[in-house]
């Protein structure tokens, strides 16, 4: 039954990671006629542009950052899991439950190259069309799979595989590109070897 309305059981859950994450943007008209433009980053954009600006200037990676950076990941991950469908286990704010994602901690003087965090979203435009498209298919892998369990009680292990593919690939991009963990090209496929 849960999977009948995942839809709605998962605002609440999506609501505490889109404040969390969430950046925005405000225009307020003045007495005068004039409007005042109010803009907020995002934790994420904000911790992007703070490792950027460490492993730039310092050629450092503090653990700390690189441990929020991860948890958040990884609550991010568990969201994304239950939403597609993947597992039943609402998503702990605190706890890894079913959805493992480890990502070794980098040793930035010897493993990063220091201009690296200025391109390496550039780098990966090539990805995010590919992500693009197979997000399309796993948008329509996950309706799909939310009749099937509606109507057999299983997830077809294609689509199951396919969805989880695709997440993973979208993993090592964020982990490349935004994250900056490792300066090695994430590969184009759907599996977890690289």
């Amino acid at each position: 039954m849960t999977t009948l309305f995942r839809i709605v059981l998962v605002i609440p859950i999506a609501a505490v990671y889109g404040i969390l994450v969430g950046g925005g943007t405000t225009v307020t008209e003045t007495a005068d006629g004039d409007f005042i433009i109010w803009s907020t980053a995002s934790i994420t954009g904000g911790l992007f542009f703070a490792t950027l600006l460490m492993l730039l200037f310092r050629k450092r990676y503090p653990k700390w950052w690189f441990d929020f950076g991860l948890e958040l990941s990884r609550f991010a991950t568990r969201l994304g899991a239950y939403f597609a469908l993947l597992t039943d286990q609402y998503p702990s704010t605190v706890d890894e439950q079913a959805v493992h994602l480890e990502i070794d901690y980098p040793d930035a003087e010897r493993d990063l190259m220091r201009g690296m965090p200025l391109v390496k979203w550039f780098l990966a435009i090539p990805h995010y069309f590919a992500l693009f498209f197979l997000g399309v298919g796993a948008f329509f892998a996950v309706l799909i799979a939310w009749f099937a369990i509606l109507f057999t009680g299983r997830y077809p292990k294609g689509l199951f595989d396919y969805v989880v593919g695709v997440g993973r690939w979208g993993l090592r991009v964020h982990a490349y590109a935004f994250l900056l963990v490792t300066d090695r090209y994430p590969p184009f496929q759907l599996s977890s070897r690289t």
